[in-house]
């Protein structure tokens, strides 16, 4: 994943990298692996059609900032982690599903681009460039439109794509043109960076802030206030216009779904948001799944049910050799407590959403209509949905008519009802 920083030219040794940027890539090999397991669930299904894109894909190779170890970077990421999961896929099927998966790396660093294009053949991926894998030295920016008519021509009307887009700061990506990836592919999804520590540091009244306020498309973020006016009225200021700042940004880039988290440099060189935006419930389903497997990597500053949280977040001084995250005591972690805690509050919060209606809300409704506010995933909800049937605060019923008698097959088009026999008072 490309930075400013980071500097390559063939012969030369790789950049460092640190280790909030290889949890990143952990995210990302395990976000991919569980996507396309979940997309290939029919045993009937002989094929599979997606598209990566790394629009700031960097040289390919790092070292280790404090083991010197050989990494790897995003775009090798994306490789393998498609032959696990196509590994995974078809490891007890009879007829194998043949994925169609091409890859475009684009790198506006000469340097860069050559050193991963080199890093490509003598790994063995050189046949597949120009076939599979394609090499842009260029700005995303500028290739985005073609990258999308190939996306439609390629797989029609699923139109599958994933965008990593890692950009160094926080204007590279203007909320436009992700709206515009949004729109246009109804299976599209963007993972994108965005360095909000920097973006508050150099926040100013004048008129290069607002410039860059209008080149990212949140013109009005401060709510027509000045940044003085903000810091002397809130007492948490940098809260707020991060408050404000992710609310306008999710809302400008057109995303229905969406899974924010944070991760903090161990260099000081601050926080900086993961936001994953996309336009299906499944896709938000499976980064939040992610959240609760690699419970070593993200905090919660919210409640444990349906209340707005603020960040997900990585931390690594609290990454016990990189691997096991310590509890932090800062807020809500991924762990067996917390689980318990979202079962619980989602036990309470469940009915006030389904009883004031008789008709009730299919399960699919009710995750879609809630996911973004909160931390669970659709198994916890389905764990919540459990404990209310056992206590006969709610009936499930298929859509065969069938009463559902516990949570673990309850599928989307199932109805959630009050139960019959008792009547609420609010």
């Amino acid at each position: 994943m490309a930075k400013v920083p980071y500097q390559w030219a063939l012969g030369e040794r790789p950049p460092p990298i640190q280790q909030h940027s290889v949890a990143k890539h952990e995210i990302l090999r395990a976000y991919l692996v569980a996507y396309i397991q979940t997309l290939i669930s029919s045993p009937r299904q002989e094929e599979f059609r997606l598209t990566l894109i790394d629009g700031f894909a960097g040289g390919g190779i790092y070292r280790h900032a404090s083991t010197a170890q050989e990494i790897l970077g995003s775009p090798f990421v994306m490789l393998e982690a498609v032959k696990e999961a196509e590994f995974l896929v078809n490891r007890e099927r009879q007829k194998k599903v043949r994925l169609h998966i091409d890859y475009f790396f684009i790198e506006n660093d000469k340097g860069a681009a050559e050193v991963l294009r080199s890093e490509l053949c003598s790994r063995g991926y050189g046949e597949q460039l120009g076939q599979t894998i394609f090499i842009f030295q260029s700005k995303f920016q500028d290739r985005a439109k073609e990258i999308v008519s190939f996306v439609k021509k390629k797989s029609h009307r699923a139109a599958r794509a994933i965008f990593l887009l890692d950009q160094y700061g926080y204007a590279e990506v203007p909320a436009s043109l992700i709206n515009m990836l949004m729109q246009s592919l109804a299976g599209g999804e963007v993972i994108l960076t965005f360095a909000v520590d920097s973006f508050l540091n150099f926040a100013a009244d004048n008129q290069m802030n607002k410039r860059m306020l209008e080149q990212i498309g949140i013109p009005d973020l401060f709510r027509s206030r000045t940044i003085d006016e903000i810091k002397k009225s809130e007492k948490d200021w940098r809260l707020f216009i991060q408050g404000c700042l992710y609310k306008d940004l999710v809302n400008a880039c057109g995303a229905r779904f969406y899974t924010p988290f944070f991760i903090r440099s161990s260099k000081g060189h601050g926080d900086y948001w993961l936001l994953h935006l996309s336009q299906r419930p499944r896709a938000r389903d499976v980064m939040t799944r992610i959240h609760w497997e690699k419970n070593n990597h993200f905090i919660h500053y919210g409640g444990a049910g349906l209340e707005m949280f603020q960040m997900l977040g990585y931390v690594p001084e609290r990454d016990s050799e990189y691997t096991q995250q310590m509890e932090l005591g800062l807020g809500f972690c991924f762990d067996e407590l917390a689980k318990k805690a979202s079962v619980a509050k989602l036990s309470e919060q469940i009915p006030h959403l389904i009883y004031p209606d008789p008709d009730g809300m299919s399960f699919g409704e009710l995750f879609a209509s809630t996911c973004n506010t909160s931390p669970a995933s659709a198994q916890i909800y389905r764990e919540a949905i459990g404990n209310l049937l056992q206590m006969k605060e709610l009936e499930v019923i298929g859509q065969d008519g069938t009463e559902r008698r516990s949570a673990v097959r309850i599928h989307d088009s199932d109805q959630l009802l009050p139960p019959k026999q008792r009547s609420f008072v609010f």
